[in-house]
């Protein structure tokens, strides 16, 4: 993305980037409650196990949509990079930094969901474990998956606490989004760490505190989709930065 081709549309390219977000949410939605949800016995790895064998194309157009909305969230970090960096240069490249860190990690641990289908293939080799054995190789990849999910999204809320700050500072984004993608970025770092400092409690404060993370980034989304940014202050703020 060239200088100039944002400058020229910033508004177009807010548009682009909230679609980009929309999708992200509904891969993310498709993945958690149709995919791991509906397929993860928790607790019981015999039954996710046969859940697994008998819905494995699910299973793998889950994995299929992780990584497709991984490509949406880097053309999207390009995006908002270009749309904000006229706040501070500096801080949006701190930003970007971070998300790069949350994709990577993310990339890499989604690897685990495929891991978790080695098990209960039927190579001769396999015939060496228990089937009580192949079931729980399974699961201990799945909650790899999410713990290394949690770790990512350690990088993210540090992400989302950048931006947000520079979505209320930029004056052509509404304040209150700001305030809400900060809310975001916190409600996700909590979320992490409680996982890894108590997994027992995490799992009882789950739903709750990723409430408002997902009310900030939805509501960030769909302004981007709906009403982009004010153009003109944004190419005053451009024009003081000298972009």
């Amino acid at each position: 993305m060239t200088d100039r081709a944002i400058e020229t549309s910033p508004q177009l390219y807010a548009r682009i980037g909230g679609a980009l977000y929309l999708i992200i949410i509904i891969l993310g939605i498709f993945e958690e409650a149709f995919v791991r949800d509906r397929l993860i016995v928790s607790g019981n790895a015999a039954a996710t196990a046969a859940n697994l064998r008998s819905m494995e194309s699910l299973w793998r157009l889950g994995i299929a949509s992780e990584f497709l909305l991984l490509i949406c969230a880097l053309a999207l970090l390009l995006i908002l990079f270009g749309l904000l960096r006229p706040v501070s240069r500096d801080l949006a490249l701190l930003a970007v930094f971070f998300n790069l860190v949350s994709l990577a990690v993310e990339a890499a641990i989604t690897l685990n969901l495929v891991a978790a289908l080695f098990p209960l293939g039927d190579a001769a080799y396999l015939k060496a474990f228990a089937p009580e054995q192949l079931y729980a190789m399974a699961m201990l990849a799945i909650r790899s998956h999410s713990y290394g999910f949690g770790v990512a999204l350690i990088f993210f809320g540090c992400f989302c606490l950048i931006i947000g700050y520079l979505i209320f500072r930029s004056g052509y984004l509404p304040k209150a989004i700001g305030v809400l993608m900060q809310i975001a970025g916190l409600s996700y770092l909590t979320d992490s760490f409680t996982l890894l400092l108590a997994p027992n409690f995490a799992s009882r404060i789950f739903p709750a505190i990723l409430i408002p993370a997902f009310v900030g980034e939805t509501s960030f989304c769909l302004w981007l989709l709906i009403k982009g940014v004010n153009v003109q202050r944004w190419k005053e703020q451009a024009g003081a930065a000298g972009i």
